[in-house]
């Protein structure tokens, strides 16, 4: 089954989109149900059905900024990656968003010398900007995200 990997927008603007083109069929042709018209826009978007579309819908985060499968660049304790974006969950809406990254690279987020940790993903909250709220020992921000 195939999925599609495009942001439906919000349910709002989904449920405007209806009306509008049942307003628009209805001005030419027979007119058409309300139903019929979010099932329509479903289709549009390459969902099934409304049901499925609305599900999707309201379960993406407000991340206007990221989505699954964006490519992202950044600092992570101070280190430069790059990675794909495959998790994406409101932790508190508008507010704060806990972000999941693959990374392209691994990358060691230890400073001492004589010893490394690599990671190949990183898993970081951040805020609307991409900036994580936890911070480092001398203050910088644990993740930032260039959006």
């Amino acid at each position: 089954m195939n999925f599609p990997r495009q942001n439906p927008g919000s349910l709002k603007e989904l449920k405007q989109q209806a009306r509008r083109l049942r307003s628009e069929i209805s001005d030419g042709a027979a007119p058409i149900s309300h139903s019929k018209s979010l099932e329509m826009v479903a289709h549009q978007r390459g969902f099934k059905d409304w049901n499925t579309l609305h599900a999707s819908a309201s379960n993406r985060p407000a991340f206007e900024a990221l989505s699954l499968g964006d490519i992202v660049q950044g600092r992570y304790l101070g280190q430069r990656f790059e990675g794909e974006v495959v998790g994406i969950r409101t932790m508190q809406v508008g507010q704060l968003y806990h972000v999941s990254i693959q990374l392209a690279q691994a990358i060691d987020v230890v400073t001492f010398e004589s010893f490394s940790n690599f990671r190949r993903r990183l898993n970081c909250a951040v805020d609307q900007n991409g900036v994580s709220p936890a911070k480092t020992s001398n203050g910088e921000p644990h993740m930032i995200l260039k959006l």
